[in-house]
């Protein structure tokens, strides 16, 4: 035997105790990035955001493009103008993030660890709406 023994699997405590921190810390950082994006308006040119490094590189929207400007929408309750922003991402992404983070939270705070695991069959559908809807939105402008 070499003296060095093999860490089991972590317990139920320490997952719920990684799991509370990890999920304080996420928002935290939550909570600063809203309340700076609720005072930067990025529909107004000039702000101090994040550009989408896709766009720059290609000119082209990419999937998520708008994703900040209907984040900051939704902050300011414009159901509408969020749609208008990114259609997809708010009909699909927000409710999917929601659902994985709930399903994490709920998992670790059990004391179970939680792994997102897609299919191939689940790749193939998330990469295929990503590609028809940035193939929708820039050929119809």
């Amino acid at each position: 035997m070499s003296g060095v023994e093999q860490a089991g699997p972590p317990s139920g405590t320490a997952i719920r105790s990684r799991t509370v921190r990890r999920a304080s810390l996420a928002l935290a950082a939550g909570a600063a990035a809203a309340v700076y994006l609720w005072h930067t308006d990025p529909h107004q040119p000039g702000q101090v955001l994040i550009p989408c490094p896709f766009r720059l590189m290609t000119g082209v929207l990419c999937p998520a493009c708008g994703g900040t400007r209907m984040a900051y929408d939704l902050l300011h309750g414009d159901v509408v103008r969020a749609f208008h922003d990114n259609a997809v991402l708010l009909v699909l992404g927000v409710p999917a993030l929601a659902y994985v983070l709930l399903r994490w939270l709920v998992q670790g705070l059990r004391g179970r660890a939680f792994r997102l695991q897609l299919t191939g069959r689940g790749n193939a559908v998330v990469f295929g709406i990503a590609a028809v809807w940035m193939l929708v939105r820039n050929l119809a402008g």
